[in-house]
């Protein structure tokens, strides 16, 4: 069981949740970025660099993620992947994606891009908010609890 993080773009109050929760569920936690990202020392946390270009994290990620895994992104062509591979997929705001849920995402996000190719200025997310992150925190651990030997869901 591996969680495997799309850390160009992950905001730094979501890597610090996964970095205490690596160490207390003693979890594999793996950021793959174009860049050299920061990590604590711990034996259940480590970064992977990629050579830089589009979606090269993306597909480390969607060639290495397995079946129970959870990818956290907010890529929603990363999290498509993720799912036909069998794991489960978060957003940084604590959203779920689901098989029923991923081709309506998808199909807005190819409907957005298509706009600003048009010249048309969509704007981009809103900025991350504290419920955003209580809400990231609580699936996490939702997860976590589901996939634990001793958790009490699982006992």
């Amino acid at each position: 069981m591996t969680i495997w993080v799309d850390a160009d773009a992950c905001p730094n109050l979501i890597k610090d949740i996964l970095f205490r929760a690596a160490e207390r569920a003693k979890v594999a936690v793996v950021l793959v970025a174009n860049s050299w990202i920061r990590t604590p020392g711990s034996r259940f946390i480590r970064s992977m660099q990629v050579a830089g270009g589009p979606d090269v994290a993306d597909d480390a990620i969607a060639e290495r993620c397995a079946a129970g895994d959870l990818v956290v992104t907010a890529d929603i062509p990363l999290a498509a992947r993720a799912l036909d591979k069998g794991a489960l997929a978060l957003n940084p705001r604590g959203e779920l994606y689901t098989a029923d849920s991923i081709a309506q995402r998808l199909s807005m996000r190819n409907f957005m891009d298509e706009l600003r190719g048009a010249g048309v200025n969509t704007g981009g997310p809103p900025a991350l908010h504290p419920r955003d992150v209580q809400a990231f925190a609580n699936a996490l651990d939702r997860w976590l609890a589901k996939r634990l030997p001793d958790s009490p869901e699982t006992a």
